[in-house]
């Protein structure tokens, strides 16, 4: 928008918020519900969000059999025509001039990406990591935190909480936290969070899900398991100031045993 001198105005607590559509979705390296590998249909399900931001969770790159050896990230990244940001929480040489063996987190923006770096989350049993970026707005800034936190105990899920609290410093004043953090955005282990972020669900505006015939469970946001998801445990958390317009659980086309959550959030200006 600009003035009639043709001026674009400046950013600023002035002017209008900025949209931001965001998608969280634990891929489960691309094996749907019918246990194949198929990384078209987690595309076209990725295409058909529209998003400018989407956070993956559950992505391999060249770590076997079970995902035909693929750099999903890459590919993913070319499908859509997107910027991509890399975060692997396993991490390992293979024999020769091989590609490494590596499993994480994924970010793909529209936008651009001004900065990326990868944070191994403490814990025992499948290592977990969270990716942090900066992802550049027309008149603002977003830090977004994608991660996967452990199944073994809330007692863990505390520590790593905690960790993605201290992540975010007095200079990240705009940012979202999103993932699947394998508890209830009520539970215990989630203190740490709730102290400085608020839940995106609950601040929507609009909501909507795939209860469909689940009238009892109808906009309660559920993600998993994907065929008759009864947990809300994939999740987004905005810093104060970030007003969520609506939120809403995608279908997922059986191409994960997750469905994907879109939330369009308003970014203030100039920060």
């Amino acid at each position: 928008m600009t003035d009639p001198s043709g001026v674009k105005p400046a950013p600023g607590p002035d002017q209008p918020p900025i949209p931001v559509r965001l998608v969280t979705f634990n891929t489960h390296h691309g094996v749907g519900d019918d246990r194949r590998h198929d990384l078209p249909r987690l595309a076209k399900v990725l295409a058909a969000a529209d998003a400018d931001v989407i956070c993956l969770q559950e992505v391999d790159r060249h770590f076997g059999d079970r995902s035909e050896d693929v750099d999903q990230a890459l590919l993913l990244s070319r499908a859509l025509d997107m910027q991509l940001a890399w975060g692997p929480a396993i991490d390992e040489e293979r024999p020769g001039d091989a590609p490494r063996r590596q499993y994480g987190n994924a970010l793909l923006s529209r936008l651009p990406i001004l900065v990326s770096d990868v944070h191994p989350l403490p814990g025992t049993g499948e290592p977990r990591s969270a990716l942090r970026t900066l992802v550049e707005l027309d008149g603002g800034a977003l830090w977004v935190t994608t991660t996967h936190l452990t199944t073994r105990s809330a007692e863990e899920r505390a520590r790593q909480v905690q960790l993605l609290r201290d992540l975010h410093t007095d200079s990240m004043e705009t940012g979202v936290v999103v993932g699947d953090l394998n508890a209830a955005p009520n539970a215990p282990e989630l203190s740490a969070l709730r102290a400085d972020f608020s839940d995106a669900w609950t601040l929507a505006g609009d909501r909507d899900d795939q209860a469909r015939w689940r009238f009892w469970q109808r906009d309660e946001g559920h993600t998993h398991p994907a065929r008759a998801p009864h947990v809300r445990i994939d999740q987004v958390w905005v810093t104060p100031g970030i007003q969520v317009a609506a939120a809403r659980v995608l279908d997922g086309a059986g191409a994960s045993d997750h469905l994907p959550l879109v939330v369009d959030l308003l970014v203030p200006s100039g920060v």
